[in-house]
């Protein structure tokens, strides 16, 4: 069952909670993602722990589930022998599966598509680096087949998120123009520029004038560096800013391991909805007991 409002109706009224990070989840319940279609090859797989997952994050409090297709693209299901057509009906599927979670509770509880950089593809770890010698036209035509395949399976937004630059921003709204589905955008950031080095200013401004972009901010960083981000998205754009930090954990791609201290805290939840956050949840490394206790701090009742 679809919501009964529109997610930019929901966020005119108040602050919505996001999932957190579904492949430390798929992790938590025993899955192996040591593959290069990363969280994508359960909808082939295994699509009941791709369920669970969402299921888990559904009871923890979640109103808006992001799907398991950020490294779903047909170039990747193609070097698994996947055709074209059985691409389209998994990434339909990843749609299908967070539909099917959010119905065994009350709450309306929106679908996001997810729709990852072309970086992600590559599964070289470029999509923290952008600027992959592409043009705009080309990384359009790129994520075109991918957006028009999530969009036939009638998804409530599209999430075009980790996006490590400008140019792959640009060719994302261009891609996702009159498909009828409103878009979020979230960059991925280091400090106050993307990962690729563009000032923030510049990079929130592209979707300042597009209508179809109902919130926009960051995701998958540092959580000191979205708390600075909150307001700059919400100053530039006049936009409801969705947030979406990792933990804080480093990963350690010698040693294949997260490394440090989380500095994920939810208290951060009043800072940020004052600066114009509306859409916020958490990325890598953050489960189902950190969103719970974001959303039990977003209960009108917990003030």
């Amino acid at each position: 069952m679809k919501p009964v409002r529109s997610m930019a109706a929901a966020l005119a009224e108040g602050p919505v909670v996001l999932d957190g990070g579904l492949s430390n989840q798929l992790e938590a319940q025993g899955c192996d993602l040591s593959d290069a279609l990363w969280s994508a090859r359960l909808l082939a797989d295994a699509p009941q722990q791709i369920a669970a997952a969402h299921a888990s994050y559904v009871r923890a409090g979640a109103q808006v589930l992001i799907t398991a297709s950020y490294q779903a693209t047909f170039e990747g299901f193609a070097r698994r022998g996947v055709a074209p057509r059985e691409a389209a009906k998994l990434m339909a599927r990843s749609v299908k599966l967070a539909r099917a979670a959010g119905e065994f509770t009350e709450r309306e509880v929106w679908v996001a598509a997810s729709v990852g950089p072309y970086g992600a593809m590559l599964a070289d770890g470029s999509e923290y680096r952008g600027r992959y010698g592409l043009s705009v036209r080309e990384l359009e035509r790129f994520h075109r087949p991918r957006i028009e395949a999530l969009v036939a399976a009638e998804p409530d937004v599209l999430a075009l998120e980790t996006v490590p630059d400008t140019d792959e921003a640009e060719a994302l709204l261009r891609a996702v123009a009159g498909c009828g589905v409103p878009v979020w955008l979230s960059y991925s950031i280091d400090g106050d520029r993307t990962r690729a080095g563009q000032r923030l200013d510049a990079a929130f401004e592209l979707a300042a004038r597009n209508e179809q972009v109902i919130a926009v901010g960051v995701n998958c960083c540092e959580p000191h560096d979205a708390d600075r981000a909150v307001e700059r998205a919400a100053s530039m754009t006049g936009k409801p800013v969705v947030i979406y930090p990792n933990s804080g954990e480093k990963w350690d791609a010698e040693g294949r391991r997260w490394r440090g201290g989380r500095t994920y805290d939810p208290e951060r939840v009043r800072e940020w909805q004052a600066d114009g956050a509306r859409l916020v949840g958490g990325c890598c490394r953050i489960g189902p007991g950190r969103i719970a206790e974001l959303a039990g701090l977003l209960r009108p009742e917990a003030g």
